[in-house]
């Protein structure tokens, strides 16, 4: 599993630009099974994504098709970590990959 740190690097009217094409990003990749859990940080200087993949060379190309990305508007701190523990409500959370 791969926790994927979004910040951005440019003004939020900028980023604003893009929110709509980045949640159909999103959606597709909730879809396909691969995205756990996202959202925005707080204060709002970019954003979180959960990612089951199985190694950085698919979180790689997964990065590579997010309309931040293409647009330059967000750089990405990529973080693997395994499962061990979870509450009651997320066991299924360490069957990831």
């Amino acid at each position: 599993m791969f926790i994927v740190s979004l910040t951005y690097t440019t003004e939020l009217s900028e980023v604003d630009q893009y929110i709509e094409a980045h949640v159909t990003f999103l959606e597709k990749y909730y879809a396909a099974g691969k995205f756990i859990a996202s959202g925005r940080k707080v204060p709002r200087t970019g954003g979180v994504i959960l990612i089951n993949a199985a190694n950085e060379t698919e979180v790689d190309s997964i990065i590579k098709e997010d309309p931040f990305h293409i647009a330059n508007v967000a750089n990405y701190e990529v973080t693997e970590f395994i499962p061990t523990m979870a509450a009651k409500e997320f066991e299924a959370i360490k069957n990831c990959i």
